[in-house]
């Protein structure tokens, strides 16, 4: 454990992700812990880190019940085969739980308390149960309790139907939603193709619809020949006038993101190049019934803390949980559209809650680097009306 917390930034060493699986796909096998622990124990190999140098491990879950509902982060290390002296967590801020790991990874580098830390996320939406979130109409009680319910008189709602209210807040159409998810898919299958995720993928084993053994080698959820036709064809899921659908929705996923992080004196005296440095991070809150807003916030904190302006930012990754957020985020701070979610997004990749803050950070470095770009920022929406957001500067 280091001292001297002043002037110490914090790294990514490395950063690795599964592909993701669709729910009741190819990783349906696979227990989430195991999961996680696969991935864990290649990005060790693939950083070429001292596993015993390791300080502390932070690992994301969003639906913390049935198999995940134990401490997923000590019984995934255990599982990886690190060492048995290496404690672990396991936190829950939603969707950004994978962003909010590595935060906390980077927190205690920044404070002088660790040198070497893990920030990761696992989600397997094929074996446990989604909860109320995922079930417009159904009992809500288990989730919020009667307190909070009661202080917004029963309106919270689940998150589809808050996409919904942001489509009309900002005035959005069906028509953009559904070019935006098109668009999504076909930039995904771009950067499949050109083998843009290759190096950052965890070597893994699934299943075929048969049951048989397969590599899954690529994101399950992609659909390069996606048809606009059939997509504008889709029927509204939480309201028969609305515009949602699960063509601009995020898909139900299985997957696990890693990712090294390290005070930067010590990655280098270890012989290993970092990849990235965190410049700054931030946390939001806005109205829980909206739920998706605090993007806004949460970026204009990040921006503030470095410094920097938007446009100093040349790409951006948005979760894309559903089509309006991204849309929103580029009609308020006026981002291009070119330079954001580059490679696609969770409507053609998959949305493995927990997982994604740190797929994306994975991804976002990864792009920084292919080409040769300075800042990247990432926000993740949450449920309740949180976000968090991450400004990395490419090293």
């Amino acid at each position: 454990m280091s001292t001297a917390p002043s002037s110490r930034d914090a790294v990514i060493v490395d950063a690795v992700r599964t592909p993701v699986g669709r729910r009741g796909g190819a990783l349906r096998d696979w227990h989430p812990l195991d999961l996680l622990a696969h991935t864990l124990d290649h990005l060790v190999r693939h950083s070429g880190a001292d596993a015993d140098a390791l300080d502390d491990l932070i690992a994301g879950c969003a639906l913390q019940r049935g198999e995940q509902a134990g401490n997923v982060a000590r019984n995934a290390l255990l599982g990886a085969g690190l060492p048995i002296g290496l404690p672990g967590t396991t936190i829950d801020r939603q969707c950004g739980s994978g962003q909010q790991a590595v935060h906390f990874a980077a927190q205690g580098v920044r404070s002088g308390e660790y040198d070497w830390a893990i920030g990761c996320g696992v989600e397997s939406m094929s074996r446990v149960d989604l909860g109320p979130l995922f079930a417009p109409g159904g009992p809500r009680g288990e989730w919020y309790g009667t307190r909070s319910l009661a202080r917004f008189e029963g309106n919270l709602p689940a998150q589809g139907p808050s996409a919904e209210l942001i489509v009309e807040k900002w005035g959005l159409t069906r028509e953009r939603l559904d070019a935006y998810s098109v668009q999504s898919h076909r930039r995904a299958a771009e950067a499949t193709r050109e083998g843009r995720f290759t190096d950052s993928l965890v070597p893994i084993d699934g299943l075929d619809r048969n049951g048989d053994t397969v590599a899954l080698t690529a994101d399950e959820g992609i659909r390069a020949d996606v048809d606009p036709q059939k997509v504008a064809a889709l029927a509204p899921v939480f309201s028969p006038d609305g515009a949602i659908t699960a063509g601009n929705s995020s898909q139900l996923s299985d997957g696990a993101a890693a990712l090294l992080v390290a005070e930067r004196g010590a990655a280098e005296a270890a012989g290993l190049r970092p990849k990235a440095r965190i410049v700054s991070m931030a946390v939001a809150a806005d109205d829980p019934v909206l739920q998706f807003t605090a993007i806004l916030a949460a970026t204009r904190r990040a921006l503030d803390q470095a410094g920097l302006d938007i446009t100093d930012i040349d790409l951006v990754e948005v979760n894309e949980a559903f089509a309006p957020v991204p849309l929103i985020f580029m009609d308020e701070f006026g981002y291009p559209e070119d330079q954001l979610n580059v490679n696609g997004g969770s409507i053609a990749i998959g949305h493995p809650l927990g997982s994604t803050g740190a797929r994306l950070l994975t991804q976002l470095t990864d792009e920084l680097h292919r080409r040769q770009a300075r800042y990247g920022l990432l926000t993740v929406c949450e449920g309740g009306g949180m976000a968090n957001a991450t400004i990395l500067e490419r090293l």
